[in-house]
């Protein structure tokens, strides 16, 4: 059994302990939805997917929600962007904890992520929401709605990369939570 490390409320980033604090503990397990902005992904890829879903469904709800990138409006930037924005926004509901995944977010470790999916049932939210946006990022209505900001790396991620990284992240978080193996 894992042992539960508090946050140290003197640091300035309230995500900076050590261990999750919700290790080997009962957390409140919201649903899950992942958006992501994409063209079709190759079968390998959604095979890794698929089997990660499945791993996730385990400790909680999931769904994959893929929104098509805008073609036609490739060349302006802009439009495309707000166009794949107001898209993404039409799948999110008022009760809804959203994590928006951006290449500026706040880097976090694993056992923060764990903390953000554990912290997610004590928000009030229906559902955790992660997005990712397409080639160009976000829009500015995702930028307002969205309650957090982060990123899987420091490295400029291709978005069917991002979403691979992003499901085993969440399955790592549930393990860290439920105080299984995976994570270490």
């Amino acid at each position: 059994m894992a042992t539960a490390v508090y946050l140290n409320s003197a640091h300035s980033n309230p995500f900076q302990a050590t261990k999750c604090k919700y290790a080997a503990q009962s957390v409140r397990a919201v649903p899950i939805r992942v958006l992501s902005v994409g063209k079709k992904r190759s079968r390998e890829l959604q095979l890794m997917i698929d089997e990660y879903a499945e791993k996730i469904k385990y400790y909680c709800s999931f769904e994959d929600v893929q929104i098509r990138p805008n073609p036609r409006n490739a060349r302006d930037q802009r439009a495309q962007v707000d166009d794949e924005d107001a898209a993404m926004m039409n799948h999110i509901r008022s009760d809804d904890w959203v994590v928006m995944l951006d290449e500026r977010g706040q880097d976090i470790r694993s056992e923060e992520m764990a903390e953000l999916v554990g912290n997610a049932g004590n928000t009030g939210a229906s559902r955790l929401s992660f997005c990712i946006g397409g080639p160009y990022g976000h829009g500015r209505k995702m930028r307002e709605r969205a309650n957090k900001s982060i990123k899987l790396s420091s490295l400029v991620l291709n978005h069917q990369i991002a979403l691979l990284v992003l499901m085993e992240q969440l399955y790592r978080s549930w393990t860290i939570l439920k105080g299984q193996n995976y994570h270490h």
